[in-house]
């Protein structure tokens, strides 16, 4: 059960994760995470930087779409100056936001990411999809309600796969 929370990867940060890198995979398209894991939960636009690693992304052909937990307002404010398609309150570790955006994308769950900041949600959502995962190191030190809870029980899944050796990383 507990490898059902492992991700496939695991990067510092987004801008770890290149063009080169998901076209090695035969990767065609993402499906990311917004809060604390492109940008900090409290910042409403993209960085310049991100903006640059969303167009490398395109030029390379690589698809992405935005699925959320948070709400309508928050998720397309962020999306929308982007051109990015999204889908808010997804209900991840729930599959069926997944799965909408890989119907939108036109790919298949073989060919696509699954990135975000947290085990609970979106690596528990990918894996449980059939997906490749990237867990990347949350953006900010604070979270939201919600997420502090699930952080919490993180903490103990992280522990419980460290000490049964299956990762080697700190939080």
């Amino acid at each position: 059960m507990l490898e059902k929370f492992l991700p496939n990867q695991r990067v510092k940060s987004i801008f770890d994760i290149t063009p080169a890198m998901l076209q090695e995979r035969e990767i065609k398209g993402i499906v990311t995470d917004l809060d604390n894991t492109l940008v900090a939960w409290d910042m409403p636009q993209a960085t310049p930087e991100l903006v640059l690693w969303f167009q490398a992304m395109q030029k390379a052909g690589i698809a992405i779409t935005i699925v959320s937990n948070n709400h309508e307002q928050r998720v397309r404010a962020f999306a929308e100056p982007l051109g990015f398609p999204f889908i808010f309150k997804a209900r991840k570790p729930l599959t069926l936001a997944f799965q909408k955006a890989i119907r939108e994308m036109n790919v298949t769950k073989e060919s696509v990411v699954v990135i975000g900041d947290q085990l609970l949600t979106d690596v528990l959502g990918g894996r449980w999809l059939g997906a490749y995962t990237i867990l990347v190191v949350p953006v900010a030190q604070s979270d939201g309600l919600a997420t502090r809870f699930n952080r919490r029980i993180e903490r103990l899944v992280l522990s419980r796969l460290r000490r049964k050796g299956l990762i080697d990383w700190e939080d």
